[in-house]
């Protein structure tokens, strides 16, 4: 009975083994790296930056006869960095103050920091131009005239950078969206209305 040939067997090549084991230690590396930044971020919790209305104020309302109303209002912006040790760089901060739907004027900022556990306060005191109005909206302008309260929109966003540890850096847009119900006899009033508002 005649044997059966047998053909050598073949090797893996030392280079594939080298690589498949470069890539095993490659995937262990990035799933160890991936557990200690999340347990990283738990342990150091880093709170969110935000921006909040610390004050706002009627300063003048002139509504003439012929349905054009002139307002002046003071508001007061703060961008607050709880956080004890972590430092938060705030860029393109925009708010449109507007009344009626109809755009008054955009308060702004250059990029700016903010100190750990510190905040940074801006004072806006736009003045529209005389704002003509439809007979429906110079009622409604009468309406608040005798109630006492102006209500004005406020509306906005502003972009946060802060370094957190071994982590890197982290990135987010606060947003800010409020209606200020400003007395007509200019008392001052204290809104509760931040970027972390419900």
């Amino acid at each position: 009975m005649p044997q059966p040939v047998r053909h050598p067997q073949k090797c893996t090549n030392p280079i594939i083994w080298f690589m498949a084991i470069i890539c095993a230690i490659l995937a262990v590396a990035v799933i160890i790296a991936g557990i200690v930044v999340f347990v990283g971020y738990l342990v150091i919790r880093p709170k969110e930056p935000q921006i909040r209305v610390a004050s706002a104020q009627l300063d003048t309302l002139y509504f003439d006869q012929t349905s054009s109303l002139t307002v002046q209002v003071s508001v007061v912006i703060k961008a607050e960095n709880d956080n004890a040790k972590v430092h938060s760089s705030f860029q393109d901060m925009s708010l449109l103050l507007s009344f009626l739907g109809l755009k008054m004027a955009y308060l702004v900022a250059e990029p700016f920091d903010v100190k750990a556990n510190s905040s940074v306060q801006f004072n806006y005191v736009p003045q529209s131009s005389p704002i003509p109005l439809n007979p429906d909206d110079a009622e409604g302008v009468s309406r608040s005239l005798r109630q006492g309260i102006i209500t004005f929109d406020l509306k906005g966003k502003a972009k946060t950078r802060r370094r957190v540890g071994p982590i890197g850096s982290v990135k987010n847009w606060l947003h800010l969206e409020c209606q200020l119900h400003l007395p007509t006899n200019g008392t001052r009033i204290f809104p509760r209305c931040s970027s972390r508002s419900k």
